[in-house]
């Protein structure tokens, strides 16, 4: 097969793109363009929070359920180490509920650089949870002299109610604080332009890739300035969507036909659906 393949994602940073690296060895021309950021917000209160201490609020514990809310403390404790505000309390001896190994170690890299100071978090739990039920369900089920009784929870703008659920049944009262939101990418039609403008005289017919619903729906007015959606034309583009959830949107919210649907989130999947539907085609 010979395609170009527009894939909406940010592509994999440090290594080969699985996603990217497949076609490319399928003989197509795959190229990823990232459609989201993530911003900081309400860094503000968190420093205040951070400042005051544990103790000023009657936190027993913090809830962090992504790496990117421990950046946001990272970022503050930064900001606090260089400055003559002068710490309260300590978060040193408060317990820290992480979901998995991937959030513990952006944990870590706090304590390597800014260790002994009293915005650290030592203490952490809970990293082989796994999902934000089953961290949920690790807290409550400590021995009761280790159950928090009131915890902080870091935040982005899209959590499910999952853990505030959970632990409020428990008698657990959370407090949620959002540190950081996702939004549609500034630079992703200029990023976009110049994709295009690399394959200008290529004549190889284009797959555009969705991964999620919220991202089609801040891409598809800038696609459709560039791209057609039917069966002929220079520019004309077939759509393929990872999983059922962001097909249905495509079709249902947006009016977009969706040519193949890959069965599973695994570039293998991916590859095999549009590759049946190129064969089909010939």
């Amino acid at each position: 097969m010979a395609s170009n393949v527009l894939l909406l994602r940010a592509p994999t940073q440090g290594q080969d793109d699985r996603y990217e690296s497949t076609f490319i060895e399928a003989g197509c021309h795959a190229i990823s363009v990232p459609v989201l950021e993530t911003v900081s917000t309400n860094l503000l209160d968190l420093k205040t929070i951070i400042t005051a201490g544990p103790a000023a609020a009657g936190f027993e514990g913090v809830v962090i359920t992504s790496a990117r809310a421990c950046e946001a403390w990272k970022s503050v404790v930064g900001e606090l180490v260089g400055s003559v505000e002068a710490a309260v309390d300590t978060w040193s001896t408060t317990p820290f509920y992480v979901v998995g190994p991937g959030t513990a170690s952006a944990l870590a890299s706090i304590q390597e650089t800014y260790e002994h100071t009293p915005y650290t978090p030592y203490i952490v739990r809970g990293e082989s949870s796994g999902t934000s039920e089953r961290l949920a369900r690790f807290i409550c089920s400590q021995p009761q002299s280790d159950v928090p009784k009131k915890v902080l929870y870091l935040t982005g703008d899209k959590n499910k109610d999952t853990v505030p659920t959970i632990l409020g049944e428990a008698g657990i009262k959370v407090i949620p604080l959002k540190v950081y939101e996702t939004r549609g990418s500034q630079t992703f039609e200029s990023d976009l332009e110049g994709v295009l403008k690399g394959v200008s005289n290529d004549v190889k017919p284009w797959w555009i890739v969705h991964f999620a619903p919220s991202a089609a729906g801040f891409v598809t007015p800038i696609l459709k300035k560039h791209f057609t959606f039917s069966d002929s034309g220079p520019q004309s583009a077939r759509i393929a969507a990872i999983g059922p959830v962001t097909a249905s949107f495509l079709r249902d919210e947006l009016n977009i036909p969706v040519d193949v649907v890959s069965p599973s989130p695994t570039p293998q999947d991916l590859l095999a659906v549009v590759a049946a539907y190129d064969a089909a085609a010939v």
